[in-house]
């Protein structure tokens, strides 16, 4: 089997193969419960048309083979390719036989004012961030979700989207994309981030260390948008999570940009991400 060979199947019969099965009908988008986590409300969804998939609590989504990736915890495209395969020989036409419900926007009643609710800046100062500096990029959301109120901070990307965060979730107002903070000056410099909240740990964690421009992914899945805004550097400094999609990141950005690519992950090593070491550190 080949790439192509393996997104000729439907994403719905993949995850029937597995077991997973779509819960409501949205328009032209199915809704799971997501196949990466135990949950109550389907945050997994299923684009009928395009044959794309979206995990809003876990920011990433793709095609089958991205969804493979992540269900398989592999990023060798060979072992993907042969899990789809051998999952093929089994798989049956899935049916679409759940509750069809109007399409409505997943944030209803959305509101975004500065940052100012108690509850978030105690967290954010539970997680060791400065609540003066997140203030100064961070806003504050409240909305309603399937007739529930809630609130979370909201962190803003270059498309109008936000990432958002709670204590308890995490998700995405689309649309999904890069962040980047310039500092208004030219260093040459510029450092990566996975998410907004390492972002946030990077100066109280390394004070001394030597400051350039930002960009933060808001999933690593957003490197290939990042291309464009990284070019212009001559060092690219990396500080995303110590796991096996960070390296990859890695990987691909000095695959791209050689030499001026740096990891720093190596001066938090032992920890998952630059806010874990930060708190562990204070």
């Amino acid at each position: 089997m080949n790439i192509q060979e393996a997104k000729k199947i439907r994403l719905v019969d993949f995850l029937g193969g597995l077991g997973h099965h779509p819960v409501i009908q949205r328009g032209n988008s199915v809704w799971y419960k997501s196949p990466f986590r135990m949950e109550k409300e389907a945050s997994f969804k299923i684009d009928l048309r395009k044959e794309l998939w979206y995990d809003f609590g876990l920011g990433k989504g793709g095609d089958i083979i991205t969804l493979a990736k992540e269900i398989y915890q592999t990023d060798d495209i060979s072992h993907v390719l042969r899990y789809i395969e051998d999952k093929r020989a089994v798989l049956k036409p899935v049916t679409i036989s759940c509750p069809v419900e109007e399409a409505a926007p997943a944030f209803q009643e959305l509101k975004i004012r500065p940052l100012a609710n108690r509850i978030l800046l105690t967290y954010l100062k539970e997680r060791c961030i400065d609540v003066e500096t997140a203030g100064k990029i961070c806003r504050e959301a409240s909305f309603k979700r399937n007739g529930k109120n809630y609130f979370a901070i909201a962190f803003p990307n270059i498309s109008g989207g936000y990432e958002i965060r709670n204590r308890f979730f995490k998700a995405c107002i689309s649309p999904k994309d890069i962040t980047c903070i310039t500092n208004g000056q030219e260093t040459g410099r510029c450092y990566v981030f996975e998410g907004f909240m390492d972002f946030l740990s990077f100066e109280p964690a390394f004070p001394l260390w030597t400051k350039g421009d930002c960009l933060v992914l808001n999933s690593v899945s957003n490197l290939p948008k990042a291309f464009s805004f990284l070019s212009r550097y001559d060092d690219i400094y990396s500080c995303l999570d110590n796991d096996a999609a960070g390296n990859n990141t890695v990987m691909a950005m000095r695959e791209k940009y050689g030499s001026r690519v740096h990891d720093l992950s190596q001066e938090y090593a032992g920890y998952k991400d630059l806010n874990e070491y930060l708190c562990r550190k204070r």
